[in-house]
């Protein structure tokens, strides 16, 4: 706790990033954040509602008129006991029995038909906000990504929508028929007896303020668990995707001990949102058993005085009985009405995130055949507004059909001017030109075609090898994908997988080797037939060899396509048609391999770093 009542965190940042955060708290635990209220941001979900709003509908008459039919019962019973039993006509009674089993069974019809409208429609409100949220995050740029922990993504996509669904299928429904019936029910008292009505509606406005309070408090610790959940799912996630780092340091109990303590935490913020729902329940419970005791209290008295009827008593200690649920109701559905504020405010803090990298409304299309010229115009890129220029003017020309390697220190750029190719990231100054068309005025997924990409850590996914290679390109035909193969010197080793290319890669491709996975995102990056190819130094798992081999079958089979090659090998180097040079953002020179060595000291220093950081690897 710091001085001024603020907590300082790591991992609880409700956007997911992970940097220090500093929150002011309010004794409720509150932060400085802004927070809209409930009601506001509940009317964000009404788009995904309002296709389903009859089947809601539905479900809330069907709801009310359950509700009604309980409600009668207790009014039949007046009737019978002021009527049969008082009279002792027995001869009455059966209609009225048979009057209270048709009410109970319609009830029970009525709540049966609510679960029946309601339950596929919540569940399609479930599956176009997942589904909406997923698409708007393929089409996120990927400084976005890098800024957001996969944990908090993932909880706002699963955890957060379910409590969404939950809202339509019950919470809303039984919010507003809850509070009809309570509003019957005191009118149904009224008529009994003004008096016995005024008792429970005395006991039944404390719970207004008690409502406003709860709300105010609940929804702040609810956002705090949301977040603390994102966290710690962020953090299995990782235990599980690093395990073989983790086992091999001995790391284990080091994650294992921060998995505790933020375990910890979001205990100890449920257990803040038990203390205030304890709270409220407790209150809940009181209200309703003084109003009954006030009731058979005065009840007592007006039988005795002959002001009060038994019948009227007993129905109305009965309608108070029968309102109880609905009453002490109201605090559950206001909390789960509160966390789906929560949970609404951490999607839409996802899908209202602007896609700053799109097609333009009229895309030029490019000159047939594409020759896949490359140029770099005074680019220049900062990472967000006012940030420092990673590229401050880069000028590089890589003509059709030529491999240019790009070299320079760590942390010079190489990987963004890669990124700005296939649109991965925007230029901020200047421009990137693909037969003479701005890359921006393509249109995107033109652009990803005619662009291959491979990275310098290849990612696989959980699929088969076809898939993996193929990544549900249309025209990637099998014998497209065993030509990339072939080029990428992997037809071998994946023929001797038990089921070739149908054989499915584990997660991350970790039942493969490095080399055996870039040679597969190697692969990938060539089965569509690019004309340009850019490779962030993709062959860094390969010997010498093996890389030599590759970029000989590249150029053999692949004559014409531009390639843009990262290097961070000197033997990657020489393979190269020129080389470009980067420092300090800008093109230094530009030569062949032979003619830099001979004439740029800056370019052996640079050479003989790059050795020595690849011996020492």
């Amino acid at each position: 706790m710091l001085a001024g009542g603020e907590v300082r965190t790591v991992e609880s940042d409700p956007r997911g990033k992970t940097h220090v955060a500093e929150r002011a708290q309010s004794p409720t635990g509150d932060n400085d954040a802004p927070h809209h209220s409930t009601a506001a941001t509940v009317r964000r979900l009404w788009p995904y509602f309002r296709p389903v709003r009859l089947p809601m509908l539905a479900s809330m008459v069907a709801a009310l008129l359950a509700m009604l039919c309980g409600l009668g019962i207790p009014l039949v019973t007046q009737r019978i006991v002021d009527g049969p039993i008082a009279d002792r006509d027995l001869g009455a009674l059966p209609p009225l029995v048979g009057l209270v089993l048709l009410l109970g069974a319609a009830e029970a019809g009525f709540f049966y038909a609510r679960r029946r409208f309601i339950a596929r429609p919540a569940s399609d409100v479930e599956a176009r906000m997942r589904a909406d949220m997923y698409h708007h995050l393929q089409r996120l740029p990927v400084s976005f990504h890098d800024g957001w922990q996969s944990g908090q993504l993932l909880s706002r996509a699963t955890q957060d929508l379910n409590t969404v669904r939950r809202f339509v299928a019950f919470v809303i429904t039984f919010l507003v028929v809850n509070t009809l019936i309570v509003l019957t029910g005191l009118g149904v008292l009224f008529w009994l007896s003004p008096v016995l009505g005024l008792i429970v509606l005395g006991c039944t406005l404390p719970l207004v303020l008690l409502s406003y309070l709860f709300e105010t408090r609940f929804k702040v610790v609810a956002r705090r668990a949301q977040d603390q959940t994102g966290d710690l799912t962020t953090v299995v996630e990782e235990s599980v995707l690093g395990i073989r780092v983790l086992k091999a340091f001995g790391r284990g109990p080091h994650l294992a001990r921060r998995f505790v303590r933020q375990a910890r935490e979001l205990r100890d913020t449920e257990l803040a949102k038990v203390r205030i729902f304890a709270l409220l329940w407790a209150v809940l419970i009181v209200l309703p058993e003084l109003a009954i005791a006030g009731q058979l209290a005065y009840g007592a008295v007006g039988i005795a005085n002959g002001t009060v009827t038994t019948g009227t008593l007993v129905a109305a200690v009965t309608v108070s009985a029968f309102l109880r649920w609905p009453i002490d109701s109201i605090g559950w559905l206001l909390a789960e009405t509160n966390q789906t504020a929560s949970a609404s405010e951490r999607y839409f803090e996802v899908v209202d995130e602007p896609v700053t990298i799109t097609g333009p409304a009229e895309a030029t299309p490019l000159p047939r055949p594409v020759r896949g010229h490359v140029r770099f115009e005074d680019v220049r890129f900062a990472h967000g507004p006012g940030g420092r220029e990673v590229l401050r003017g880069v000028d590089l020309d890589v003509r059709p059909g030529e491999t240019v390697a790009l070299v320079g220190a760590t942390g010079s750029g190489k990987t963004t001017v890669t990124a700005l190719v296939p649109r991965l990231a925007d230029v901020t100054g200047g421009r990137v030109t693909i037969d003479g068309v701005d890359v921006r005025d393509l249109d995107l997924a033109e652009l990803r075609r005619v662009v291959g990409t491979a990275f310098e850590e290849p990612i696989l996914f959980s699929a088969s090898v076809t898939e993996n290679v193929a990544l549900g390109g249309e025209d990637v035909s099998e014998e497209r994908v065993r030509e990339a193969l072939r080029v990428a010197r992997a037809e071998e080793f994946v023929d001797a997988l038990p089921w070739g290319l149908d054989t499915r890669i584990g997660e991350q491709g970790l039942s493969l080797s490095g080399g055996q996975r870039q040679r597969l995102a190697l692969a990938r990056a060539v089965a569509g037939h690019p004309a340009v190819l850019v490779l962030d130094d993709p062959l860094s798992a390969l010997d010498v060899h093996t890389e030599a081999e590759v970029e000989a079958a590249l150029r053999r089979v692949l004559k014409g396509v531009t390639a843009l090659v990262v290097a961070h090998r000197p033997s990657t180097v020489q393979l190269a048609d020129r080389v470009a040079m980067l420092v300090d953002g800008r093109i230094a020179a530009v030569g062949t391999h032979r003619e830099l060595l001979a004439t740029n000291e800056t370019y052996r220093h640079l050479l003989a770093t790059l050795e020595d950081e690849e011996v020492a690897a």
